[in-house]
């Protein structure tokens, strides 16, 4: 529905509308998260985002910039505090052009004279000529082209202390003027002079009250009260922005204090809720639908359920901590892993944890802890995570590092089930490394150089008791497997499950034995010949390298 046809329908049908103020688009999204009909796009509140008065300083340009934005923000109709209109009729006829063009459901103009100052304040409240406020009324209503688009008259008669027969005279006049409804406002601490107000206006227009000095109006009156006196429209005008002041004056001064040492995590906002409020979820759900690209649309599934497995000079630096969570340069691996995974159209990343489980905190992942995962090896975890196995899929080791173009060569593949070969596995210390070697139809190139690497070759024996001196290749923890590869990985593994029922209890079946049984069975598995482009944490000179590798100086050629 139409904002401004939702304004006039809430005016029409319920009892009393409730309104918050805001500043920007963030706030008027916690308006609209906390059940209120409306925003309000407070003048007060506007002018304090920019830390100046709110004393017609800003321009009416940048007013509508920020109406603009609450109104994008949300679903709720916005009621824009417009001030005394910014000018004399002209400048009303301009800001009823576009303030309706920008979808605003509602204006509201103040009676004082130009330029005004913030009703709170002592001092100047000077209102202007009710000739002078009717005309722009007037300009305003036969400027307007949607018929529900609602001009509010603010009566400041009360503020200026010229009393309540001036207020009601004023009302009148402008409700003949066409004005939609009358917010009527006071400074006094109790609500006595509104109520006055509202019996003798006897309800000729809807009303419009701002309790922000009288809230006992508030908890006296109920609903049927208000609306038995008139009162249509109830705004909170400026809480929203006072209490964001004190919360996070009192968070960077505890911080401040403290050095950042103390934590005040439970007294802020996860960065989930700011990343709901942004609409993070939705535009990822948008990109899934729409952002196309090559290698769009395939999900991830890290394995990083196992203990460490690494060599002696790595212990100081895992003790009690799971290699996926290895600190490189101040990032750990996995978040690593997943910064380069997200410059892809990735559907989900899950990633299955066993040992120290609960120090994994990935907001953008989905986490699946595998409770069994101690003496197991990874092919017990893709099982704990076997729903997650379909479609285009990518596996991943949790204790290899990956670059972005290792990432690109191999969802460019089509085939079914790819692994990734690295033939530089002779040239490096082999002690500490998986030997999950791998047997193809061609052997590697002689040389580093070659201009076939994107040339797939085909698998005829993985793992098992492949010695290095036969193998051709080191498997070095990724693979892709299609939709169909998925279904074939599942097929096999549930196959060799009924037929080898102990080996699978006792953990004798590796995801190795599965890619194996898959050849055996004249079902190709390719591989991507690679010689750069990733790293295997498992001594502490592969800790070295990494860190070299991704410091400030090189870390843009990777």
């Amino acid at each position: 529905m139409i904002k401004t046809k939702k304004l006039r329908k809430l005016f029409n049908d319920k009892e009393v509308i409730y309104v918050m103020g805001a500043h920007n688009g963030l706030s008027a999204k916690l308006v609209e998260q906390s059940g209120y009909d409306a925003v309000w796009a407070s003048g007060l509140e506007i002018s304090a985002s920019y830390a100046v008065p709110d004393a017609n300083i800003l321009t009416m340009t940048q007013y509508l910039e920020k109406s603009s934005e609450m109104n994008e923000a949300g679903s709720l109709p916005i009621v824009s505090d417009c001030d005394t209109g910014y000018g004399n009729s002209n400048n009303v006829i301009y800001l009823v052009k576009k303030y309706e063009s920008a979808g605003i459901a509602a204006i509201c103009l103040e009676d004082k004279l130009f330029p005004k100052v913030n009703s709170f304040i002592g001092g100047r409240q000077e209102l202007a000529p009710i000739a002078e406020f009717v005309g722009k009324i007037m300009a305003a209503k036969n400027t307007q082209r949607d018929e529900n688009f609602m001009v509010i008259a603010r009566v400041e008669a009360l503020i200026a202390g010229w009393g309540e027969r001036e207020a009601l005279l004023r009302a009148e006049k402008y409700v003949e003027a066409g004005a939609d409804a009358i917010l009527i406002h006071s400074k006094r601490t109790d609500p006595d002079e509104i109520i006055s107000f509202a019996k003798k206006w006897d309800k000729r227009a809807p009303l419009v009250v701002v309790p922000t000095t009288y809230p006992s109006l508030m908890q006296n009156f109920s609903d049927t009260d208000l609306s038995g006196l008139g009162i249509k429209m109830v705004i909170f005008a400026n809480q929203g922005i006072r209490a964001s002041i004190k919360a996070m004056g009192k968070i960077m001064s505890d911080m401040r204090q403290s050095r950042g040492a103390v934590s005040v995590e439970k007294e802020v906002a996860t960065l989930k809720e700011v990343f709901e409020l942004q609409g993070m979820i939705q535009m990822k759900d948008s990109e899934k639908k729409f952002l196309k690209s090559e290698n769009s649309d395939f999900n991830v599934i890290i394995l990083a359920a196992g203990a460490p497995q690494h060599g002696d000079d790595l212990e100081p630096l895992l003790r009690d901590r799971p290699v996926a969570l290895l600190d490189i340069n101040g990032q750990s691996l996995i978040k690593r892993n997943l910064e380069t995974l997200s410059r892809f159209s990735v559907n989900e990343v899950c990633v299955v944890t066993g040992y120290c489980s609960e120090q994994f905190n990935l907001p953008d992942a989905t986490l699946i802890h595998n409770p069994d995962y101690e003496g197991k090896n990874v092919l017990h975890s893709i099982v704990a995570a076997e729903e997650k196995l379909k479609g285009k899929t990518l596996l991943a080791y949790a204790d290899i590092l990956f670059d972005r173009g290792i990432i690109e060569k191999l969802l460019k593949c089509d085939e079914d089930i790819v692994l990734v070969g690295d033939a530089t596995f002779k040239k490096v210390n082999m002690n500490n490394r998986r030997k999950d070697f791998l047997v193809t139809d061609e052997m590697p190139k002689i040389t580093y150089r070659s201009i076939d690497l994107n040339k797939l070759k085909c698998i005829r024996k993985i793992g098992g008791d492949t010695l290095p001196e036969e193998a051709h290749y080191e498997f070095v923890g990724l693979a892709l497997l299609s939709d169909r590869g998925s279904k074939i990985f599942k097929e096999m593994y549930h196959t060799m499950a009924k037929e080898n029922k102990m080996e699978i209890l006792n953990d004798k079946i590796t995801i190795n034995d599965v890619f194996q049984e898959i050849i055996n069975r004249n079902i190709p598995i390719s591989m991507l010949e690679v010689n750069s482009g990733w790293i295997e944490i498992q001594t502490f000179e592969n800790y070295k390298t990494a860190c070299y590798l991704l410091s400030p100086q090189t870390e843009g050629t990777r």
